[in-house]
């Protein structure tokens, strides 16, 4: 420590490496050589590098080859009178100290030197330690100048971070993220990675983890790929005075898929099995690495978490005086990314790992300092979470959709079992009916139709072709009722469906010509179908004497084949009738339901249940321009598959 003393001041001076910074100098500005040089060699010998000039003209071209620190700064000069030249010192370099040299002890002109720019004023002639304490106490307050606007930076940054990393909370703790969402907040921090309130590193790039969990691919990157376009990028910024905000809005309205430095970030593709690959170590490990150059040569990856490089040959030494561990860096990422110093950062929650963080300063070369890093984990973990809270959305959406399939599943499975309730307690009622009434009803109308025929007493036979006819339709009821809860004895066989069809058709056929009906028919005759016959004939029958009923008027019935795949065949019965209100429609296969003046309603219902008795499905809809459409889908026989399948 040295203590400098002069008249009654004391002061405690640091030393002059610790005044300057790297590169700088001092100036000493005189038109008497003998004081300039005798001031020179003094303050070389106090350690400052100093330089000389006996004009205002000579210091301008010292400033202009020089970083000059502080200027000794005659008045007097042979060009120019030196306030003048101070008042040019002050606009060309303001961080310059100016400490004036007069040979007239004059207050005024003091004050007015003080007020153009200058530090401090000393009178001609001024002793070495009074020369040597002003000197050290310029700087001093220069240096206390430079620490002072550093920490407000500083601060500034910080607060900036701050500022950015509690709107991005906001923004991921006020609702779930979609994808969209978490692209535009993932933007977000690489351009405060980048930006100039921000940690100002030249580029950023984002590589995630594939859907499947088996690859590292690039997803996104800020920052210009060279020298050329940083000039351009950075000049835009500058012209257009654009802050971080700015740029969030100028890029969420822009795609970057074509930017230079996107197309390098999709060239990332890394197996997750390359353990030896730092991005993947950086990953799996969950920490961060910085990569340096080592004396030049090939980059030699650190782990910033084993603590600050002090010593850096072939490894980071730690304070223990062991060495770090040294990794390989793949000449391929190098050369990708045209960058021997960048930071690898993870992106993880407790739960799984997502991906990593890239950052370097290829265009202006700046070192990447361990606080820099620590500020980039910051980023990262808001990214983390980011990316967890977009996984939980996504998870629950997922959730959600389950539920609703199960919920829809449940529903179905609670009408089946209703339908089943129903159909059980209407088959043993019709099982009931049938052995308690068919006889009597057959026996009523047998007697009623031979009293018929022995008497030729009009109003006698009126009422028994009331009788017979009402008999009929009790026995067609039962018969009805009969068929549709017998569902044992089925023989299942390889059925012709074009053939069963138009032998279906014929026992329709009178009532098809007598309404005037036109029957377009179009299925094939190598259509085999695995049915019961008699159960599959009594299915289409119903079909289509509904469509041959509704059509009283004439129409068009069709039958035809709708498609063939998967195993199955699709029919199709088409009329162009009457057609049926919409409410009725989902009622229609309801056992009892008919919207006939005459009819068991167990038509419909007794195609649904054959249908399913064969392992199809029965569907019934009204056409907009007027008629149903009745499609019932069946298994092929197997041979038919198989060779369906074969071919």
């Amino acid at each position: 420590m040295v203590v400098a003393v002069s008249g009654l001041r004391q002061h405690i001076a640091m030393p002059p490496e610790q005044l300057l910074f790297a590169g700088e100098c001092l100036v000493v500005v005189d038109d008497d050589i003998d004081i300039r040089d005798t001031v020179c060699r003094y303050l070389r010998a106090q350690g400052f590098a100093t330089e000389a000039a006996g004009s205002g003209t000579e210091l301008l071209e010292i400033m202009a080859r020089c970083n000059v620190a502080l200027i000794l700064l005659d008045i007097g000069l042979p060009d120019r009178d030196g306030r003048a030249v101070l008042k040019d010192v002050v606009e060309r370099n303001p961080d310059a100290a100016v400490v004036m040299l007069t040979g007239v002890a004059d207050l005024r002109v003091a004050m007015e030197c003080i007020r153009d720019g200058a530090d401090d004023f000393l009178a001609k002639p001024a002793p070495f330690n009074e020369i040597q304490f002003v000197v050290k106490r310029t700087l001093e307050k220069r240096r206390l100048i430079f620490e002072n606007r550093r920490y407000h930076e500083d601060l500034e940054k910080a607060h900036f971070r701050i500022n950015v990393l509690h709107h991005l909370s906001i923004k991921m703790n006020t609702a779930y993220l979609s994808t969209v969402e978490v692209d535009e907040i993932l933007q977000a921090i690489l351009v405060g990675i980048t930006a100039r309130e921000g940690l100002r590193f030249n580029r950023a790039f984002l590589a995630m983890l594939s859907d499947d969990g088996q690859r590292l691919k690039g997803h996104l990157a800020i920052g210009p790929v060279c020298r050329d376009e940083a000039g351009r990028i950075w000049s835009e910024i500058e012209e257009k005075d654009l802050g971080f905000i700015d740029i969030i809005k100028s890029l969420r309205h822009t795609c970057h898929d074509d930017t230079p430095v996107n197309q390098v970030v999709r060239q990332f593709d890394i197996p997750l099995n390359e353990g030896d690959n730092i991005l993947i170590k950086a990953l799996l490990e969950r920490r961060s690495i910085k990569v340096l150059r080592e004396n030049g040569s090939h980059p030699v990856p650190v782990d910033r978490r084993q603590g600050p490089s002090h010593d850096f040959n072939g490894g980071e030494r730690r304070g223990d005086g062991s060495e770090e561990e040294v990794l390989s860096v793949p000449v391929e990422l190098i050369e990708l990314l045209g960058s021997e110093d960048f930071v690898v950062v993870p992106l993880f929650s407790p739960r799984q790992s997502f991906g990593v963080i890239i950052v370097d300063n290829l265009i202006n070369g700046d070192p990447i300092t361990d606080g820099m890093v620590s500020a980039i984990e910051l980023f990262a973990s808001q990214a983390s979470l980011a990316i967890e809270h977009s996984h939980l959305y996504a998870e629950m959406n997922r959730k959600i959709a389950q539920l609703e399939d199960l919920t829809r599943e449940l529903d179905h499975s609670r009408d089946l079992l209703v339908a089943s309730d129903r159909f059980t307690a209407l088959g043993q009622m019709a099982a009931q009916l049938v052995h308690a009434i068919r006889n009597p009803i057959t026996s009523i109308g047998g007697v009623a139709r031979i009293l018929a025929r022995k008497t030729d007493d009009p109003e006698w036979l009126k009422y028994l072709q009331v009788i017979t006819k009402e008999s009929a339709r009790l026995e067609m009821t039962m018969n009805d009722l009969f068929d549709f809860v017998e569902t044992e004895g089925m023989v299942f066989g390889r059925i012709a469906l074009a053939g069963l069809l138009r032998k279906t058709m014929i026992l329709v056929q009178q009532s098809v010509e007598k309404n005037g009906i036109t029957v377009e028919f179009g299925v094939d005759d190598d259509i085999f179908v695995n049915a019961d016959p008699e159960r599959l004939r009594q299915m289409f029958l119903h079909l289509f004497k509904n469509a041959v009923e509704a059509m009283a008027d004439g129409g068009v019935l069709r039958i035809f084949v709708a498609r063939v795949d998967d195993g199955r065949v699709e029919i199709v019965v088409s009329d162009t009738g009457r057609g049926m209100k919409n409410g009725h429609v989902e009622h229609a296969t309801d056992p009892f339901f008919t919207t006939k003046t005459y009819g068991t309603g167990m038509g419909l219902s007794l195609v649904s249940k054959i249908a399913e008795a064969h392992d199809g499905v029965f569907s019934f809809r009204s056409k907009p321009e007027g008629g149903m459409v009745a499609t019932v889908t069946l298994p092929l026989a197997v041979s038919d598959v198989q060779q369906a399948a074969t071919s």
